[in-house]
């Protein structure tokens, strides 16, 4: 087997999985707030929680995955997910709240560990597809927790769901072992791991240093947190959204979630073979923002007696267009910085584009909450992307004409 292959397969499994089990706990929501007795717009602050921890990783993370390569980091990440997932099962507020966390941290290897390996094994005439590929692992493990976590849930009860997805959590880790020798051959065996190395300052403003590497990364980075508040809320909200507000049930709502998600996978796919083959990945990301802002716009505006299979539909279009940047993006991260800085520069950039995910969901929340209304935040994270687009279009386009934007 070609090593690239290998590297992609294991990347592949391993984003689809944190992708199961963090996208398993907005899933369920509907059924795990009620049961804490929260109000059910309360999964706006669990799904930025769980981006917290994401960010916490990806701050204070880089000497683990120094000292342990990125195949033991990503085993590392699973197990800390599948314990998220069982403290979930509590069902308790401040389970949830740790669980959330949980599910963040380790979900956090996945972006840099992910790039590390694809980085020095991917064909560089097809960097952006590949990183495509592994990241439509991520709407593939959602598409699976509609259509597998949603109905196990509801037919035999929510705790029955989570142990499903901490099966899966510690399969997939056990699955992965063969690779650990090769992939994890370059890891630094001394690199210290103690809680003060990974406290001390050098630790947490590499990644951020990072993004100084080349003028492009900080415009990127800003679209790409841009696209994360729109991927997050739609994550975040639909089931719930689509239950309370459309009368769905939660298989229907969760049937519609993973058409979202399944449209993700094509579009991701799809979208990184166009951005090889064009040569223009950022041109093509601005558009695609543009054409992502319109389409969510009409999913948050469609009327309550939308008929089913128009709901799948729009949902599906939301998915393909606004969750599909990730690999595109995470790849031109990768061409942009010498290969030695690939993971710090990912964490440092994925940092502050997680920084969307936690936000967003939680001014969701925040807006629901003072307002009643579910159209009006979607409304406005479809039109900051469309801004954002406009001003990153202004910025690089100041930086290669050499004039202040």
């Amino acid at each position: 087997m070609l090593p690239w292959v290998a590297a992609l397969g294991s990347t592949l499994l391993m984003q689809s999985v944190a992708s199961f089990l963090t996208q398993s706990m907005p899933v369920i929501a509907p059924l795990v707030t009620a049961s804490a007795g929260l109000a059910p717009e309360a999964v706006g602050h669990l799904s930025a929680l769980v981006a917290a921890g994401t960010v916490l990783f990806l701050l204070l993370g880089g000497p683990l995955l120094e000292r342990w390569g990125p195949i033991r980091t990503l085993q590392w990440g699973a197990a800390t997910a599948a314990m998220g997932m069982l403290l979930l099962g509590l069902g308790s507020t401040p389970a949830l709240v740790a669980a959330s966390l949980l599910l963040g941290i380790g979900y956090g290897p996945s972006p840099p560990a992910g790039s590390r390996i694809l980085a020095a094994t991917a064909p560089p005439g097809h960097r952006t597809l590949i990183f495509s590929v592994k990241q439509a692992g991520a709407p593939l493990g959602g598409a699976f927790a509609g259509l597998v976590t949603a109905p196990v849930a509801h037919a035999f009860g929510w705790i029955v769901g989570i142990l499903v997805t901490v099966a899966v959590a510690l399969l997939a880790a056990l699955a992965i072992q063969p690779l650990k020798d090769s992939l994890d051959a370059e890891r630094n065996p001394h690199q210290r791991i103690g809680l003060g190395a990974i406290l001390r300052r050098e630790t947490w403003a590499a990644p951020i240093a990072a993004l100084r590497l080349h003028p492009a990364l900080p415009p990127l980075t800003i679209l790409a947190m841009s696209f994360a508040a729109v991927q997050g809320c739609l994550f975040a909200f639909t089931v719930t959204w689509l239950s309370l507000s459309h009368d769905l049930s939660l298989v229907q709502a969760g049937t519609a979630f993973a058409s979202m998600q399944a449209a993700g996978v094509v579009a991701r796919i799809l979208l990184g073979w166009l951005a090889d083959r064009t040569g223009r990945p950022v041109r093509n990301l601005l558009f695609q923002a543009l054409a992502a802002a319109a389409v969510t716009l009409g999913f948050a505006w469609m009327p309550t007696d939308t008929p089913f299979l128009l709901v799948n539909l729009l949902a599906g279009a939301a998915g393909f267009l606004a969750a599909s940047w990730n690999g595109i993006y995470l790849s031109e991260v990768a061409r942009l910085v010498p290969p030695a800085q690939v993971a710090a520069a990912t964490a440092g950039s994925t940092l502050f584009t997680f920084l969307g995910y936690l936000v967003a969901p939680a001014g969701f929340t925040l807006i629901v909450a003072l307002s009643g209304s579910w159209v009006l935040p979607l409304t406005l994270v479809a039109t900051q992307l469309a801004f954002a687009s406009i001003l990153v279009s202004a910025l690089l386009r100041s930086h290669r004409t050499g004039k202040p934007a």
